[in-house]
């Protein structure tokens, strides 16, 4: 297979832009700014569970269970994206230190993926 660092890169934004929409999808809390390196004591993360809880609002009608859908989209979206990568580099071409990082460790996540 024949691809190009284009086709790399595009694949990789179409998963950081997935990953930028789930991520505005599910925070409730866009007025406050994010917690950065601060470590909570026991009485705040009680206090911070409890304001996490109040911003969840319950339904009567059952919504659809959409984890297991997204993580096999996931799953095929890594694999597609390593291959690529490897393909990639097996041309002698180069690649990001990330791109690296993710064929050097891409093992461990393999370990996850076929464990369940």
């Amino acid at each position: 297979m024949n691809l190009s660092s284009d086709t790399i890169r595009e694949s990789l934004r179409h998963l950081a832009a997935r990953l930028r929409g789930a991520r505005r999808k599910y925070q409730n809390t866009a007025d406050k700014p994010p917690l950065r390196a601060e470590l909570f004591s026991a009485g705040q993360m009680e206090q911070h569970g409890k304001n996490l809880a109040g911003t969840h609002r319950l339904s009567l009608t059952r919504m659809p269970d959409q984890l297991l859908a997204r993580l096999a989209e996931n799953e095929g979206i890594l694999l597609r994206i390593c291959t690529q990568l490897r393909d990639t580099a097996m041309v002698s071409r180069r690649i990001t230190p990330a791109g690296e990082w993710l064929l050097d460790n891409f093992y461990l996540i393999e370990e996850q993926i076929y464990a369940a």
